[in-house]
């Protein structure tokens, strides 16, 4: 079993910044991506930003240019830095996390998530 736990969300100002970890622990074959989730009220969760094992980073849109993925894999943890947060932003985040097993067979692990409140 893989657990992810993360830390890091909370109340900011627009145009402040946050940045988001999230740990995995447990036992993984092979680690293909890492990435970043969220979900407003009343809307369907949405892809942030995923990073693959030896690929590039994606964003999508609406976090370019604001947000940056990284990954420690010595710890088993990727971050997620976001600057020049807006209202638009605040959502529950979830991390992510695709591997295989020996087998093959591919698995998702989802963190508990963490609520970003931007407001004044």
């Amino acid at each position: 079993q893989v657990q992810l736990v993360e830390s890091g969300g909370g109340l900011v100002q627009p145009g402040g910044s946050l940045r988001l970890s999230c740990t995995a622990s447990g036992s993984i074959f092979r680690l293909i991506s890492m990435g970043w989730y969220r979900q407003a009220p009343g809307k369907q969760r949405e892809l942030v930003t995923s990073f693959p094992t030896g690929g590039s980073a994606y964003y999508a849109d609406s976090v370019k240019g604001r947000f940056t993925i990284s990954r420690d894999n010595v710890k088993s943890t990727v971050y997620l830095q976001m600057n020049s947060l807006n209202p638009e932003d605040t959502a529950v985040y979830y991390c992510n996390v695709r591997w295989k097993n020996s087998l093959a067979y591919e698995y998702d692990a989802w963190g508990q998530g963490t609520q970003v409140t931007v407001s004044s």
